[in-house]
């Protein structure tokens, strides 16, 4: 049930009307009429462009199409009103009785009421998280797998196929200098002192993996040359990295479909067919770059290289793929992956990267719309940084990992739950302030509280009304005397609820997950506002004494904001919380 679209569709079925009497000539494009909530509520309930959009292709005054489109929504039982405003805008008021339907719907649905088929079943991959196999996952990392999580999640609510994907990078040189630190660690294991050069990773996690591998092969290593033990470690290593890095993403309650190796491109003929492909297209080509604009580092110069001629798709210069001694770039295994993601038959790719990967987007949208002949779109989201504070000043944690703050110091300060809605109260490319005294604070500025609480605050009414006697299970306020809930603050919070299905849809259509976490609060604030407004009018509340029918009512109203708070925490990952302590 999507009120908006209903009401959308009364609005063509209006204008299809006037076109049959001659009020609108024929052959108009109605495509880009839109009903929406007005900008100020005191307006209406929704308000359509219709008037303004076709007034130019019809020849026509916008005021004259919108009285007349007017005339014909009022004559149907759903619009109360329809008034011109402006230059030709509509708004309108519907019947209450369409807002306590919603509550109704919603009762009826569950926590299903705001799933959306927009999506029909289309095959989505979002890689998120992708970090390099070398430690623990660090707050930076946990902004996007909380983001990449909750966008999957959304997707699936909206009737998408979704798959979600860990690209383990460890066919590259950092899986090398993670091998030479465990070495290190397990000659440590042994007794022996060492010191850990510069561009090693010193961190204690790895003190384990060393006596893990002593454990496993004895003195085998101690005192071999590197090319012996180099191979077996870095295996061994990346194996118990990934071990702990599912371990991070568990405690996030962060679960994926498919982690896939990068190393399983190197030595399998996958690399040479991307690039073949490419090169078939006639996107392959031997040539020198222009050299970078503005101050040209030291050891620049122009060397011939096989390049990818990605300006033909977007990216504003071509990308060697292959160095000039023959070895692949880093970008030649990331067309290679892509072009894996293309032939597992994926109609959209997200991938959601780090703030500092803003030079890679057109490049691999470049190399994807070259592959897939356009047919397969990505979008490629940036998750900014996170700033840790705690009141209010610069926050500097433990740092197990010896150089960062991992996702587990934050998720033990503070819980997954909290960890995740935080990391969603601003846009993924907008810079997060985490404050752990604010996140934990219980106010309505703390939108993680003022949500779980109002949550909390319905399952305490259902209790207390169970206690009096008063039937509160679903199918027994399916059946309330809704014609009870009159009171403008009562309809105002059921008008909120009818926004939940149109909100789903536009946040899966802007790959914005955020815009959920925006409009819980929003819907947390409404309840709790009626719920303030009982103190001091008795006949808003919640329960009413030796009164079960009107009370029936009341709860219905509240169960429903219950219902679609669970859904909302749900697609972010979140649980609800039935007590707050």
């Amino acid at each position: 049930m999507n009120l908006f679209t209903d009401i959308r569709a009364l609005v063509i079925v209006s204008l299809e009307a006037m076109t049959s009497e001659g009020l609108l000539p024929e052959g108009l494009d109605f495509r880009n009429v839109a009903v929406e909530p007005p900008r100020d509520a005191a307006h209406g309930d929704m308000a359509t462009n219709a008037a303004m959009v076709l007034a130019k292709p019809a020849k026509m005054k916008p005021r004259d199409i919108a009285d007349a489109l007017a005339q014909k929504l009022v004559a149907d039982d759903r619009v109360e009103l329809a008034e011109v405003a402006g230059p030709g805008f509509l708004n309108l008021r519907l019947s209450s009785a369409l807002w306590r339907g919603v509550v109704i719907e919603t009762l009826n649905k569950g926590t299903a009421f705001g799933r959306s088929a927009m999506g029909q079943g289309t095959k989505v991959n979002v890689e998120y998280v992708s970090a390099n196999p070398t430690g623990p996952l660090h707050v930076g990392h946990t902004r996007g797998a909380v983001f990449g999580d909750a966008l999957a999640g959304l997707l699936d609510y909206a009737g998408y196929d979704v798959t979600r994907e860990y690209y383990i990078n460890d066919g590259g040189a950092q899986v090398d200098v993670l091998a030479r630190s465990v070495y290190l660690r397990y000659l440590e294991a042994h007794g022996q002192e060492v010191a850990f050069p510069d561009g090693t990773y010193p961190g204690d996690y790895l003190i384990d993996v060393g006596q893990a591998l002593k454990k496993k092969v004895g003195d085998a290593y101690v005192g071999k040359a590197e090319d012996v033990w180099l191979q077996d470690i870095r295996e061994f290593a990346t194996e118990a990295m990934m071990d702990l890095i599912r371990a991070d993403l568990k405690a996030l309650n962060v679960t994926m479909d498919v982690f896939y190796s990068e190393k399983s491109l190197y030595g399998t003929g996958r690399i040479e067919a991307a690039i073949g492909e490419l090169d078939a297209k006639g996107l392959i080509y031997e040539g020198t770059l222009e050299p970078p604009k503005g101050k040209l580092p030291e050891d620049w110069e122009a060397r011939e290289q096989t390049l990818f001629k990605s300006t033909d798709h977007g990216d504003d210069v071509d990308r060697p793929v292959k160095k000039s001694d023959g070895s692949w770039t880093y970008f030649a295994p990331d067309i290679a992956y892509h072009y894996d993601k293309v032939d597992r038959g994926f109609d959209h790719l997200i991938d959601v990267f780090g703030a500092d990967h803003g030079g890679y987007v057109k490049r691999m949208k470049a190399a994807v719309s070259a592959l897939s002949d356009g047919k397969v779109s990505i979008d490629i989201k940036l998750c900014q940084l996170v700033k840790l504070f705690k009141n209010g000043e610069p926050f500097k944690m433990s740092k197990r990992a010896g150089t960062f703050v991992t996702l587990r110091d934050v998720v033990e300060q503070v819980g997954p739950d909290v960890t995740r809605f935080v990391m969603l109260t601003r846009k993924n490319d907008a810079p997060l302030d985490f404050d752990f005294s604010k996140v934990l604070e219980q106010s309505k500025d703390n939108p993680v509280f003022y949500v779980q609480y109002a949550h909390a605050r319905v399952n305490s009414i259902l209790r207390k009304a169970a206690e009096a006697g008063v039937a509160v299970d679903d199918a027994s306020l399916v059946g309330a005397d809704l014609q009870l809930l009159s009171h403008e603050a009562e309809l105002g919070v059921a008008k909120k609820l009818a926004e939940w299905p149109r909100l789903v849809e536009i946040a899966a259509r802007t790959n914005e997950p955020h815009r959920v976490a925006f409009y819980l609060y929003e819907l947390a604030s409404d309840f709790h506002s009626l719920y303030h407004l009982g103190k001091n009018t008795p006949e808003l509340r919640a329960l009413q004494e030796s009164d079960a029918t009107t009370s029936q009512a009341k709860i219905a109203l509240a169960r429903a904001v219950a219902v679609v708070i669970s859904a909302g925490l749900g697609i972010l990952g979140v649980t609800p919380v039935e007590e707050m302590r």
